[in-house]
């Protein structure tokens, strides 16, 4: 009897495992509840960028308008490289719909949510079903390497003079008080 409960235990404990590591939603919810206790947290600190222009780096969104960054100087950008498929992503999303809902009237500050697979349909889909409202963008040029290089998800943010403030590679708590405190410093300075 002993045998069959330690086994049975392990089979649970197995399956469990096998459910974190193949359901996305599941490993999601895993790395959300790190993120709630304090795990995940970006750093702010100054990167170190060469200067750059953000001219010609182009995202359309599901209904065809086009953003080039370098039209944007004068305003915090906060730029989101994600995807559907992506646990991570996932696990950041509703901290991320949260920053966005505090800062979506503040006329100083973009949020642009680039589906790296591009498949604006799905990505806007995938929004909607989980009631995000966070506008959602495909990659319309090439993106230089400092600042999007394939990592997933991928979170960026410019001042309003187009520098690079924050780059910041993994899954992080984008409702964190250290992040809303630096984009409302971003957004009301010169």
């Amino acid at each position: 009897m002993k045998f069959l409960k330690k086994n049975l235990l392990n089979a649970a404990l197995v399956l469990l495992l096998l459910v974190v590591i193949f359901v996305p939603d599941a490993k999601a919810f895993l790395i959300k509840g790190l993120m709630e206790i304090g795990f995940y947290k970006p750093e702010i600190e100054t990167p170190i960028a060469p200067d750059m222009s953000l001219s010609g780096i182009r995202f359309k969104d599901a209904k065809g308008n086009l953003v080039d960054l370098g039209d944007l100087k004068g305003k915090v950008i906060f730029l989101n490289f994600w995807a559907t498929w992506c646990p991570p992503c996932r696990a950041e999303m509703p901290s991320v719909n949260k920053l966005y809902k505090q800062f979506k009237d503040d006329k100083n500050v973009v949020f642009i949510f680039a589906d790296a697979d591009g498949d604006l349909g799905k990505s806007t889909r995938f929004m909607a079903d989980r009631k995000y409202e966070m506008p959602v963008y495909k990659v319309e040029s090439n993106v230089p390497e400092e600042i999007f290089s394939g990592v997933l998800p991928t979170t960026i943010i410019f001042d309003k003079q187009g520098r690079l403030s924050l780059r910041h590679e993994g899954a992080a708590d984008y409702a964190d008080k250290k992040i809303v405190d630096f984009l409302n410093k971003l957004s009301r300075s010169n």
